[in-house]
């Protein structure tokens, strides 16, 4: 399980970059970079600077193709996007802002959640180096969630929102996490059942990565009554989207989710849709919890490309409703939208599919 979303592939940079979409996302680019220095500083007045070290490099929009840059835009390409669809359906600049620092302040929760699931120990905060992971990710999360309040405090007092309207704002994110929390205490000690693909991709993809991606959509829902039908269109293209980052970790997470009996869409499609052999391999490795290292490549590669085709077909329609709603994004560049959606460890794998595919 991933559920802090990068994007990661070198290759898909560079290709979108040449279609012109690193120039339009220019503006944004930079309002979100501003957002996270805003935000690093409130943490600078919440918590001791014992416990903080410099803060790395936030590159301004000319220095997006620097290696700072990318680093940066990698990171935080779904925040952008997110701040370029709300400016395209009308959210104004004041709004724009308070989104930009929210969203950042829900990545790092999600981030911190997820290092505890994952036993790792990524951070979005200059903290001080610790040998203790998972202290690490318990002071992250202590953070932002007063970073987060800091954030809508400040945009009471500049009245873009009101007290009402701040609680609401808590409310309806935490609503959110609870319910995809729930799903992920659900799988603590494996699942009994393997569901049909087509099930789990509606029960637990549409949760997992749709409702993930959603999560931006949280203080809108309750600021941009009339922008609401709009809103709602490009939420349900935004989750598709998520779905499709889901289906993607779960290409690249095989292994993990095998040895933790997670359900994975791979998997689903090996027990009910792949050949005699892949099945029987799967039996093996489902009781063992051990999976070598390329199987995935060697043996399941026409199931994984079944799999994948999945994630191509919710990319291709996330940005065509969005084209709907009159946002500029070039539908036929969503299947390198997809090669980048990778964790960590999942370029190469990625690389290997759509070769092999």
């Amino acid at each position: 399980m991933t559920l802090s979303p990068v994007f990661r592939s070198q290759h898909a940079v560079q290709l979108l970059e040449e279609h012109g979409v690193w120039a339009r996302l220019e503006g944004d680019v930079e309002a979100q970079a501003e957002a996270v220095r805003i935000v690093q500083a409130d943490l600078r007045t919440l918590i001791a600077e014992q416990f903080l070290t410099e803060a790395p490099l936030v590159p301004s929009a000319a220095e997006v193709m620097t290696p700072d840059g990318l680093r940066f835009l990698q990171e935080y390409f779904f925040l952008i996007l997110f701040r370029s669809i709300f400016a395209s359906v009308g959210v104004p600049e004041a709004r724009l802002k308070l989104y930009a620092e929210l969203n950042f302040c829900i990545k790092g929760t999600i981030t911190a959640a997820d290092n505890i699931f994952d036993d790792q120990a990524k951070t979005l905060l200059p903290f001080a180096p610790n040998t203790g992971a998972r202290f690490m990710s318990i002071l992250q999360l202590m953070s932002f969630e007063r970073l987060l309040r800091r954030v809508l405090e400040r945009g009471r007092v500049k009245e873009i929102l009101n007290r009402a309207e701040c609680d609401a704002i808590q409310r309806e994110l935490l609503d959110r996490m609870a319910l995809i929390g729930r799903l992920e205490g659900s799988e603590e000690g494996g699942v009994k059942e393997i569901p049909r693909p087509e099930a789990m991709l509606e029960n637990v993809h549409r949760i997992r990565g749709g409702d993930l991606f959603a999560l931006a959509f949280a203080a809108p829902s309750v600021l941009e009554g009339g922008l609401s039908e709009k809103l709602c269109a490009a939420e349900y293209a935004v989750a598709q989207l998520g779905t499709a980052f889901q289906i993607v970790d779960d290409l690249t997470d095989f292994e993990v989710d095998v040895g933790r009996r997670s359900n994975n869409l791979l998997v689903s499609q090996i027990h009910h849709h792949g050949s005699k052999e892949e099945k029987e391999t799967l039996v093996r490795l489902w009781a063992d919890g051990e999976v070598s290292e390329g199987l995935v490549e060697a043996l399941f590669l026409n199931s994984a490309g079944s799999v994948l085709d999945m994630a191509y077909s919710e990319a291709r329609a996330a940005f065509t409703g969005l084209v709907d709603l009159g946002y500029w994004f070039d539908p036929s560049l969503a299947e390198q939208v997809v090669h980048a959606i990778v964790g960590l460890d999942g370029v190469l794998r990625m690389e290997s599919l759509t070769i092999g595919g």
